[in-house]
């Protein structure tokens, strides 16, 4: 008997039988048309994992800093800050009570306190350096209000009273901080968001040449397939289920490493909490805890990795099936 067509339906194999011949005998009918486990395969799994993980740690970094930069800004707006530059002929100590006195007069104000010479002086160490000389420096003084909580400050009308009745005073509501602030927050999110749609695109081009090339491994059985009355939808979900599975898998394990390093590097900056580093890392980053959105955006990237492996190879088998028609 001779060999059968290398075209031979799906279905059907040949095994030998005695005397070098050979009969058909039926695959299993849950068979899939690709093969679910191959080098490709676990290629492309790598890949989408790899993917997901840089795509998970820019999102968790951009919420961080989010949530940071949110935090910056309420602890800034609750404070506005009075300077009482000395001056030739100036009793800055008297400058200082009147400014103190009209900041406690204004509505909205729930606490004014007065930093002391030496603590002004102390303010500057870190850009001046420890042990300099700071009586022939004209060392501003400060005055710190501190705003009760859903109260609004007539800043107009306080400035207008410092300007009349205390010399050398300014006020300082922060606004320029807060305006940068904002801006650095939402510049991060772009910039996820810019990461996340990079991802998303060698996503799908990782996947369109992996159906390209499991196409062209199958192409007997797909062309078959094709003229023999079967549809384009039917062998493109075949192909579809195969990737997202694929898709899934590697979405998810890169989801879980992104989930696992935040949660790794939260359990450390906890750790160096007392420490002087873990104080700068808690002052830029907070408890460096993601929180609820972070975690749910880590997970939301993971499934929209996998649905779009899923389309693009959708999409990618039905082009080929026109291109045979």
């Amino acid at each position: 008997m001779k060999d059968p067509s290398p075209h031979a339906p799906p279905g059907l194999e040949w095994e030998p039988e005695a005397a070098g011949e050979k009969r058909e005998r039926p695959l299993g009918r849950n068979q899939p048309l690709v093969p679910a486990a191959s080098i490709a395969g676990r290629a492309l799994v790598t890949v989408i994992a790899i993917m997901t993980f840089l795509a998970g740690l820019t999102a968790g970094a951009a919420q961080l800093l989010s949530d940071a930069s949110a935090d910056w800004r309420s602890q800034v707006s609750r404070e506005v800050t009075i300077q009482v530059r000395p001056g030739p002929g100036r009793a800055i100590e008297d400058e200082v009570a009147k400014a103190a006195a009209a900041a406690r007069a204004a509505p909205g104000v729930a606490e004014v306190r007065i930093y002391s010479k030496q603590e002004s002086e102390r303010l500057l160490e870190p850009w001046l350096g420890v042990g300099l000389n700071f009586d022939e420096l004209p060392v501003p003084r400060l005055v710190v209000l501190k705003i009760a909580p859903d109260a609004r400050v007539d800043f107009a009308t306080l400035r207008q009273t410092l300007a009349n009745d205390v010399k050398g005073a300014s006020l300082d509501d922060h606004r320029v901080w807060m305006e940068r602030l904002a801006t650095m927050a939402n510049t991060f999110v772009l910039l996820g968001l810019g990461i996340l749609a990079l991802v998303l695109s060698a996503t799908g081009l990782a996947v369109a040449f992996a159906t390209r090339g499991a196409m062209d491994g199958n192409r007997g059985i797909v062309e078959v397939l094709h003229f023999v009355g079967a549809s384009d939808s039917y062998i493109a979900v075949e192909f579809q289920r195969h990737f997202l599975r694929l898709g899934l898998r590697g979405g998810l394990i890169g989801g879980a490493a992104a989930l696992g390093f935040y949660l790794a590097a939260g359990w450390t900056a906890a750790a160096w909490t007392a420490t002087p580093e873990g104080t700068q890392l808690e002052a830029l980053f907070g408890r460096f805890a993601l929180g609820w959105r972070g975690f749910l955006a880590v997970v939301a990237i993971a499934l929209l990795v996998a649905v779009v492996t899923a389309v693009v190879s959708r999409l990618t088998v039905r082009r080929t099936l026109q291109e045979l028609s």
